[in-house]
């Protein structure tokens, strides 16, 4: 059940925008195009884009409770009691943590850090970890990438003496926790003008505002490795601060990265630049796997690792998680695709709800991802934990999963997150409740564009336009990610000069020929179900972004395909995409 896709094309930039960027910026239209659609309306405001700067970020005292963050944590270090740095177990706490810990670690030896264990205790803030805080003599946590919701939990650890300063980018709830300090963007009462920052980002805003308050000398550069890795992970917005801090950290990465990452990247056989990318499908899952498949802890170690050699000892471990998630993850979406098959009325679901009492707990997010690739709709896998069924849904783009869980919430323990992704736990009783009641309420609210998979793409334009030229000054868009995304374009009426490939898992090699005749490299990642049609079709059209590649000091470009219209031998001039209402600039 391959969904086919529309390709919708972005609306064109406004003509009188597009004009004046072209008067004041020497370059080609393709590109000039590409600049207005991403809002950039001057000279200046290009030069920013393209060139950012750190002393574009933002004041962290702009953001609500920030300075009595620092006040409370400079009084604890001044009066010697001892700090808790806390932090979900995936890419984003783990690194926030990573940030606080190494930082204050150079200031102050009373420092500990825990992350929760995903199996025993679940997402954010759990009893265990406060009274494992407790039991050490800790009076303050600082939590990371969690906490938000916390209102019970905070309660509990001020029975017990210790403050919370919490650090979360999540969406708050009607009531915020009762905590020294809570830092969050997304607060209504909060001013910060920036609000998509990370865990791991707010984190570096609360170091950034200690050492400038307290004149702690420091170099930032240390620690944007971690955001830019952070970034990229979560999927957060790839605009504002957060592009101005992946920039950084990734210039960091590629010129001398920690000990930790040097390691991970020897080990995932990364050999060019790295970018954001690399980041996402390289780095990110390798971090992730410590705490879906063994510890968290793990993750913070390899991070604050001083030596390469003892980083390299953690990476391999790291790395055979990795692998060990990567075969439970095959397992198990084989085993959800064949439940999906039994579904009643699997063909008229919004939704796809499952549960599995032995599915592991660490990979079902990621499963949720995969089936959403075949059964284009909003989707939650469960499994057991604990006598409780625990699960992570994953949305399509466009639809609020965070508020058709809400609207669940009378069958549901506990639950969190956003538009795109979510956890919850609930009583194994209440499992078909809350099945039929999400499948209600998505029923209510998706429409059937949003149960249709869509590729937007930027620009149509002529392959003959690719070139290394071309491809490298697409590549100063970046970074890329939501937002922000690479730029995708489209070009028709294209044949191949050799014979199509089927390589590795489903995945298709094409030797394109443009109209003009040149001869492109490129790659249709599991789009080898198209390999007969091309075989057959006389031309065809791509969807498609362009990828740069070294090899052996030459710059070649390659395409990345994202999918192919074959074009009906009848109707050769007739276009098969669906066009918005926008006309294209020309």
């Amino acid at each position: 059940m391959i969904a086919n896709k529309s390709w919708v094309a972005k609306p064109a930039p406004d003509e009188e925008l597009y004009q004046s960027l072209k008067s004041q910026i020497q370059t080609g239209d393709i590109l000039i195009k590409l600049i207005a659609q991403r809002n950039i309306t001057s000279f200046n405001e290009a030069k920013s884009y393209f060139m950012p700067s750190i002393d574009d970020l933002h004041s962290p005292f702009l953001m609500k409770d920030m300075d009595k963050a620092v006040t409370l944590l400079h009084y604890a270090i001044e009066t010697h009691q001892k700090i808790v740095v806390y932090g979900d177990y995936d890419v984003d706490g783990t690194t926030a943590v990573a940030l606080v810990y190494s930082f204050f670690l150079k200031i102050y030896s009373n420092l500990l850090f825990y992350i929760p264990d995903r199996f025993l205790e679940g997402y954010g803030i759990s009893d265990k970890g406060i009274d494992w805080a407790h039991e050490n003599g800790a009076t303050i946590i600082i939590a990371l990438d969690c906490g938000i919701k916390s209102i019970g939990k905070v309660e509990y650890a001020r029975e017990k003496g210790i403050e919370f300063i919490i650090c979360d980018h999540h969406t708050p709830g009607d009531e915020i926790p009762p905590a020294a300090a809570v830092l969050n963007p997304k607060r209504v009462d909060c001013e910060y003008p920036y609000k998509e920052l990370s865990g791991c980002g707010i984190g570096f805003k609360l170091i950034s505002a200690y050492a400038e308050k307290y004149e702690i000398p420091w170099d930032p550069d240390q620690y944007l490795g971690l955001v830019a890795v952070s970034n990229a992970a979560d999927i957060v917005h790839m605009t504002g601060e957060n592009r101005i801090l992946t920039y950084f950290g990734l210039l960091k990465i590629n010129t001398n990265p920690r000990p930790g990452y040097k390691a991970l990247i020897e080990l995932a056989g990364v050999k060019s630049k790295m970018t954001v990318n690399d980041l996402v499908f390289r780095i990110g899952p390798r971090i992730n796997a410590a705490g879906r498949i063994a510890s968290g802890n793990l993750a913070v170690k390899i991070l604050i690792e001083e030596s390469y050699e003892n980083a390299m000892k953690l990476a391999e471990q790291i790395n055979q998680n990795n692998t060990d998630r990567q075969s439970v993850d095959s397992t198990i979406t084989k085993e959800a695709l064949e439940m999906i098959e039994l579904l009643d009325n699997n063909e008229t679901r919004k939704t796809t709800v499952l549960f599995n009492k032995n599915w592991h707990k660490g990979v079902i997010g990621i499963v949720a991802s995969r089936l959403i690739d075949k059964y284009y709709r909003p989707t939650i896998l469960l499994t057991e934990s604990n006598g409780m069924a625990v699960g992570s849904g994953r949305s399509v783009p466009g639809f609020n999963l965070y508020e058709a869980i809400k609207e669940c919430d009378e069958y549901l323990e506990q639950w969190g997150g956003h538009q795109a992704a979510a956890g919850l736990s609930l009583s194994l009783d209440n499992i078909q409740k809350f099945s039929e009641k999400f499948e209600e309420s998505v029923s209510r609210t998706i429409t059937d564009e949003m149960l249709t998979p869509v590729l937007e793409y930027d620009l149509e334009i002529d392959l003959d336009d690719v070139t290394a030229t071309f491809c490298r000054s697409i590549e100063r868009f970046g970074p890329f990610g939501p937002e922000s995304m690479k730029p995708v374009f489209v070009s028709r009426g294209l044949s191949t000069y050799y014979k199509p490939k089927l390589v590795g898992n489903n995945h298709l090699q094409l030797s394109l020929r443009s109209k003009a005749g040149k001869h492109y490299k490129g790659i249709a990642f599991g789009l080898g179900h198209f390999y007969e049609e091309i075989l057959k079709a006389s031309t065809f059209d791509i969807c498609y972004t362009i990828e740069p590649n070294e090899y052996k000091g030459d710059y070649i470009v390659s395409i990345n395909v994202k999918d192919i219209h074959i074009q009906k031998p009848d109707d050769q001039n007739t276009a098969s995409v669906l066009q918005n209402s926008h006309a294209q600039i020309h």
